[in-house]
């Protein structure tokens, strides 16, 4: 069971819904319970329960507070037990006492149940949805049905008028790709992996039965390799003799909208062409909404860069989807760079040229979602492959995540605070981050502004670390005990000051 401690940290694609206090989780709250799993089950969502850190009364009234039967763990286990697959142990604030029932519902709508829209504008998109519905139904997703423009419209008010029909996927959902990818990162380093960065590969060669890789000055020899290089995996699997695919950049362009102007509570996606998925309008797990990508095949593999045509292409196609857009309500836009197989597909698979390389290579859209997949894939092809492995017998598969300050009632603060007095002192103002979360992240392994930026959201605010970037950098030269002149934004050679104003 997935144990959280705020509504918003709900990132699956939906969930059938218990609400209560399940205090002693007696008789009736089990048959509630029960209930629950069994639609999920049949629906094809995640059950999950939603109570409260505390009796309500211990706060408006704590002379009143009942006695409670069970202790937080005690009511888990007991809830965990029944089937419920996540939990959500909402803290009971002031500020949640004030709400009336139906702000209280609308704020359970919105943060449990983020849906997918693909959107159609006429009738050739319409028959592609229609293709696209077949096609889940015979793939066994789940939740899917096709449904008007008005009725989309009724499920997103802010959707175009000229929609005319929409594909709804009760499983779609959102998550925050970096955060993932840092928490399986930081999960694995716990577990025995060592991470070794800033260490771009140059060569590799096979000598006997292992392979010998060149990289950052040094020579580390494995068994095996597994390909997952990106853009660049067509140039590393040319290193041990497969030239067997190439890769070629995409480009994809986005604007991200300050929170306070997030207009959409679904994921709107417009009808895929042979680029890919088309003009995105969807929140995002922090409660900001983006749109994007653009999809434009490059040259550069590290061209990153925004352009003027890309946002005008950006700002034309979101508005197709949803014409209210406010566009002055942009606080940051950025590019990043698929990697398009010239297969047509990921190349996942053991090398013909060298059985010792395992390839996840070409991984473009949507790489993401299919990660988990990916990942028990290439499981299975190491084993092909011959390497034996042992299921790790102290293996923890709990990985922790840094106290998130601003998301803490009082009481939270003042415990965290008296703990450690970092957290008093706040560094973010955008964001309410605090000393304690950033002196967290380092210890954890951000060595760069962006590593930083993307364990604690330091510099994500509206000013786009206008204020807090030069008290980062100040906590990071302290902490790594280095001169700031070897700061970098995200590693490398990007140095974020060229020397002492005096000194230039």
């Amino acid at each position: 069971m997935l144990l959280l401690h705020d509504m918003k940290e709900f990132h699956q694609a939906g969930c059938v819904l218990a609400l209560g206090t399940f205090d002693g989780v007696h008789r009736g709250h089990k048959t509630l319970l029960l209930r629950t799993v069994e639609l999920a089950k049949k629906a094809g969502l995640p059950s999950a329960a939603l109570t409260f850190d505390r009796h309500p009364l211990a706060l408006l009234c704590p002379e009143k507070a009942p006695r409670l039967l069970t202790t937080p763990e005690q009511k888990r286990a007991l809830i965990e037990h029944l089937g419920i697959d996540v939990l959500v142990e909402q803290p009971f604030t002031q500020e949640w006492a004030t709400q009336t029932p139906e702000r209280f519902l609308r704020a359970v709508c919105r943060d449990m149940h983020p849906q997918t829209l693909v959107v159609g504008f006429n009738e050739d998109e319409e028959a592609s949805l229609r293709a696209l519905y077949e096609r889940g139904l015979k793939n066994g997703v789940p939740g899917m049905k096709l449904i008007s423009g008005d009725e989309a419209r009724a499920m997103e008010p802010a959707l175009s008028k000229d929609a005319t029909m929409a594909l709804y996927a009760a499983t779609g959902g959102i998550t925050c790709p970096y955060q993932l990818t840092i928490a399986c990162a930081e999960n694995a380093r716990d577990n025995g992996a060592k991470w070794l960065m800033n260490h771009p590969v140059t060569a590799m060669r096979r000598v006997e039965n292992e392979i010998v890789i060149t990289a950052g000055g040094e020579e580390i020899t494995t068994r095996y390799v597994v390909n997952a290089a990106g853009v660049f995996s067509d140039e590393v699997s040319r290193m041990l003799g497969d030239d067997s695919f190439s890769v070629h950049p995409r480009k994809g362009e986005y604007m991200l909208f300050d929170r306070k102007n997030t207009c959409v509570r679904t994921v709107i996606f417009q009808t895929p062409s042979k680029l890919g998925k088309g003009i995105l309008v969807s929140p995002t797990v922090d409660g900001n909404m983006f749109i994007g990508p653009t999809a434009v095949d490059m040259n550069d593999k590290r061209d990153t860069s925004v352009t003027a045509e890309g946002i005008a292409q950006l700002t034309k196609m979101s508005k197709k989807s949803v014409p209210d857009i406010n566009l002055r309500a942009v606080i940051t836009s950025f590019a990043g760079v698929r990697a398009q197989p010239s297969t047509g597909d990921f190349v996942i698979g053991i090398s013909k040229a060298e059985p010792r390389l395992i390839q996840a290579a070409g991984i473009c859209s949507p790489g993401l979602t299919s990660s988990p997949a990916i990942a028990e894939e290439i499981d299975r092809l190491l084993h092909v492959a011959g390497l034996v492995m042992h299921e790790k017998a102290d293996y923890n598969p709990i990985r922790r995540a840094i106290p998130e300050f601003r998301k803490l009632d009082n009481a939270g603060r003042a415990a965290l605070i008296a703990k450690d007095p970092r957290y008093g002192r706040i560094i973010c103002r955008c964001e309410t981050i605090s000393e304690g979360e950033i002196v967290e992240a380092i210890r954890r392994g951000a060595r760069s502004l962006d590593g930083v930026k993307r364990r604690t959201r330091a510099g994500m605010g509206r000013c786009q670390g206008g204020f807090c970037s030069p008290r980062v950098m100040d906590i990071l030269a302290r902490e790594l005990n280095i001169p700031m002149t070897e700061l970098t934004k995200f590693g490398g050679n990007s140095k974020l000051l060229a020397g002492k104003l005096k000194e230039v």
